[in-house]
């Protein structure tokens, strides 16, 4: 018991002092370590609304106030522990703002179960590209390493992830550092409240000064009304001036067995 308290805590310490970026608005989420079963597919729809952002172009970015992001993630399971996720990105706003983004392809693996590990474990790797008015850099890659304990009532999970890019203004910064992390507490088997903490604190090798880092805390509830649907909302605040000041998150997944409705 001493040692989950412990962890507990460490991983709450990290939402308090990791400092970041939130994927860019456009899929809000700390992953956790299992993938998608083996047959089945995950369709979520991730939807954020900037209530206040950015209100001027940069370096030929879009502004992202006002802005709504809907994505559509699609996440089939191959293996027990191996699955591939597809994103496509859309924007809606004014002033020409609406449109097609960009798309991201997202392999999975995780530790399989016989390992018996004392966290749940995998790694998560995802490329793409978004269209220069959206982004700085147009094509990029992402390093995810994905930890995540349920103790009792309390969830947590820790996605310390590495961002590079491939081709735009950022190329010759290398990786980058994004820690991303969750804790939730059930208060019943439906309804569990929480905070997430997403960020990015600047190349591995030398950490941006703090007004230059991007930082968001999200309060957040997740509803799981049925073993085949999920629900996540948020509010997040930014905690930096680089930072988006205020967003409203939801993401609506449904799970299809489709071995199951073979059966059938």
């Amino acid at each position: 018991m001493i040692h989950s308290q412990k962890l507990i805590l460490s991983l709450l310490l990290c939402v308090a002092f990791l400092k970041g970026m939130a994927q860019d608005n456009y899929e809000i989420q700390v992953y956790g370590a299992a993938t998608v079963k083996k047959g089945s597919t995950m369709f979520e729809l991730h939807s954020n609304y900037t209530r206040s952002g950015t209100t001027e172009t940069k370096n030929s970015v879009y502004p992202t106030n006002h802005i709504v992001h809907e994505t559509v993630e699609i996440t089939h399971g191959f293996t027990d522990n191996f699955e591939i996720g597809f994103y496509l990105f859309n924007a809606i706003g004014s002033d020409a703002r609406t449109n097609y983004v960009g798309s991201h392809i997202r392999p999975r693996i995780a530790a399989p179960d016989r390992w018996k590990l004392p966290v749940g474990l995998s790694l998560s790797t995802e490329v793409g590209f978004q269209k220069k008015q959206y982004s700085e850099d147009d094509w990029s890659l992402e390093i995810r390493p994905i930890i995540d304990k349920t103790i009792n009532k309390w969830y947590v999970a820790f996605n310390p992830a590495f961002d590079r890019s491939l081709h735009g203004l950022n190329k010759s910064q290398g990786f980058t550092f994004s820690p991303n992390v969750k804790a939730s507490y059930a208060i019943s088997k439906i309804i569990a409240p929480g905070i997430e903490y997403y960020g990015s604190v600047g190349p591995v090798n030398k950490f941006v000064p703090y007004n230059q880092q991007n930082e968001q805390v999200f309060l957040t509830l997740d509803v799981d009304f049925s073993v085949d649907w999920e629900l996540n909302l948020g509010y997040g605040f930014g905690l930096t001036d680089a930072t988006d000041k205020s967003i409203v998150k939801m993401i609506l997944g449904r799970r299809i067995n489709w071995n199951h409705r073979k059966k059938e």
